[in-house]
């Protein structure tokens, strides 16, 4: 049986171009993240953005990133 954890981040993008990404936590159901979401949605700063949550499924004990990376100038 593979156990599965969910990510909680707030990300968006700036005036620059660059990306904001808040890591909010790792919960053990979606139903726990959502209603970590709900509190969140209270909070300064993200409350202004509220579309900008977003839940990732990740399997424990397993690789998600496969393949190399290159950097762009």
């Amino acid at each position: 049986m593979n156990k599965c954890v969910y990510v909680l981040q707030h990300s968006y993008e700036l005036e620059n171009g660059c990306d904001e990404t808040k890591f909010l936590g790792v919960f053990s159901s979606f139903q726990k993240a959502k209603m970590a979401v709900l509190e969140y949605k209270k909070l300064p700063g993200f409350k202004e953005r509220p579309n900008d949550f977003y839940i990732d499924k990740y399997e424990i004990d397993k690789k998600h990133w496969i393949e190399g990376y290159i950097t762009v100038p």
